[in-house]
């Protein structure tokens, strides 16, 4: 299937494999209005794609995002124009946006991470469900370098994947991280040589996308709800979601699938 051309996302649906690229090359895929505006209305889309079982963010060229537009913030244009309450309806209105729209998102999200994950763009990857990284690949929560702190969510993300005192330092150091390092704390889930990338993604992509989509989604839901959970909420809501699934056809289906492969 060819890709859909937007200017700044691609979007490509190869099988129940969505592939969306983020297409700004000359700016690092900066996360600049246009930027936002295209990865947000790809984001809203997917729930309406019911043959969408997975979903992988690229970014083209060599980086996979590189966060704000550091000649906009000098000029104070984009995103830091006007005034403070125009620069909060501003981030509300484009870099929250992309953060509600990813969490609405019923399908598991792979971050392939090739290049630079700086700034928002490390957000942006924390935002997704799993994240493999190209050796090569360097990771940062950078704000701090430029005198400000993340707005698109970092904080909460961040310290979710990484705990507390790492997701402290990682703010309060604005230090860069080899991809070797980022899967050390616990940061990404796999390392890839760099011409592997795309195949180790799409290989992980299809195997997601392969399982029943009703349980898939659900499991989604489910491993998130479960991390701020106590454990009677989490079992409570396990139970349900259990007794959904046991009651279906899908379950059936794929209990018939399971005995067959094994005769």
């Amino acid at each position: 299937m060819n890709p859909e051309k937007t200017d700044l996302v691609l979007i490509e649906q190869r099988g129940a494999v969505l592939h969306l690229t983020l297409n700004g090359t000359d700016t690092g895929n900066s996360l600049a209005t246009p930027m936002c505006v295209a990865l947000a209305k790809a984001l809203e889309s997917v729930n309406d794609r019911p043959d969408v079982h997975c979903v992988v963010l690229r970014g083209n060229g060599r980086h996979f995002c590189t966060g704000g537009n550091v000649k906009d913030m000098h000029k104070g244009e984009d995103l830091m124009q006007g005034a403070t309450e125009e620069v909060l309806k501003g981030l509300r209105s484009y870099l929250h946006r992309i953060t509600l729209a990813m969490q609405a998102v019923e399908v598991p999200v792979i971050a392939a991470i090739n290049g630079s994950a700086i700034g928002a763009g490390l957000d942006l990857a924390m935002m997704c469900d799993l994240r493999v990284a190209a050796k090569g690949a360097r990771l940062a929560e950078s704000f701090l370098r430029l005198g400000l702190i993340s707005g698109i969510g970092g904080a909460w993300f961040l310290t979710r994947a990484v705990g507390l005192a790492k997701a402290m330092e990682m703010t309060l150091t604005s230090q860069f991280h080899s991809a070797e390092e980022a899967l050390q704390m616990g940061l990404i889930n796999r390392v890839v040589e760099a011409e592997e990338l795309d195949t180790v993604v799409d290989e992980l992509a299809r195997s997601i996308a392969s399982a029943p989509p009703k349980a898939l989604r659900l499991a989604k839901r489910l491993v998130r709800q479960a991390a701020t959970s106590d454990l009677s909420q989490a079992l409570e809501t396990a139970g349900s979601v259990q007794a959904i699934l046991l009651c279906g056809a899908e379950h059936k289906a794929a209990v018939r699938a399971f005995l067959a492969s094994t005769q």
